[in-house]
C-alpha cells in the first residue's frame, strides 16, 4: 500500500454500514439475473473482474448463474496497474499481477466487474486492459456500489445500489474472499 493510501485509510472514520452479507447476497442474485435477461441466457457470455474486489464479484455471480442456468459461464481476471491513468500517484513500485482471463474473448460479450463505480478511470484502464486480451463483440459494466462524482463519461449496465457521496465520503466493500467480512460501509474523511 503506497504512504498516500496508508494516510488516507488512517484518516477514515466509519459513518454507516450501507449493505450487510445478507444484503450483499440479495444484491447479486438480482444482478445475475439481470445479466440472464438482458443476455438472454449464456451463450458467448463472459464475466471478467477487475482485481481485487471484482474477481470474487464475478465469481459468485458465476455460481449464481451456474446454478440458475446448469451451464458454467467463462471468469476471467483483469489486472489494470499499467493501464492506469494515475500510475505515478499510486507509490512508487506498484505491484502488477498477471491478467488471467483464461478464455477467448474474441466476439464474445463480457460483462466488466468492479465492486465501486467513482470516477470513471479504473472502467476506462479496464478497457485498455481487456481490449489488449482481444476485441468482444459487447462490454458492459457490472458495479456493486455507484456512488456517482465522474469524470469521464462512464455508466454501469448494472448496478448493485446507487448511493450518492460527498467528496469527503469513501465507499469500501469488504468480502469474504478478501477481507473475511460481507459488508459495505460508508467511510468519512476526517
Amino acid at each position: 500500500m503506497s504512504t498516500k493510501r496508508a494516510d488516507l485509510k488512517a484518516t477514515l472514520r466509519e459513518k454507516a454500514q450501507l449493505m450487510s452479507a445478507s444484503e450483499i447476497e440479495r444484491t447479486l442474485v438480482r444482478l445475475a439475473h439481470q445479466i440472464l435477461e438482458k443476455s438472454n441466457g449464456v451463450d458467448g457470455l463472459g464475466l471478467v473482474g477487475i482485481r481485487r474486489r471484482g474477481v470474487p464479484i464475478a465469481e459468485r455471480l458465476a455460481k449464481m448463474i451456474r446454478q440458475s442456468e446448469k451451464v458454467a459461464v467463462p471468469v476471467g481476471t483483469l489486472d489494470i496497474t499499467f493501464y492506469r491513468d494515475d500510475l505515478s500517484t499510486l507509490g512508487p513500485r506498484p505491484v502488477v499481477q498477471q491478467s488471467e482471463i483464461g478464455f477467448s474473448i474474441e466476439g464474445k460479450r463480457i460483462v466488466l466487474v468492479d465492486d465501486v463505480l467513482f470516477t470513471g478511470r479504473t472502467t476506462r484502464s479496464a478497457m485498455d486492459a481487456l481490449f489488449f486480451h482481444g476485441r468482444p463483440s459487447l462490454v458492459q459494466l457490472l458495479v456493486l456500489i455507484d456512488r456517482g462524482h465522474r469524470e469521464l463519461p462512464i455508466e454501469a449496465t448494472f448496478i448493485g445500489r446507487t448511493v450518492q457521496t460527498t467528496r469527503n465520503e469513501v465507499i469500501e466493500v469488504k468480502l469474504m474472499e478478501v477481507d473475511n467480512a460481507d459488508k459495505v460501509l460508508l467511510m468519512e474523511k476526517e
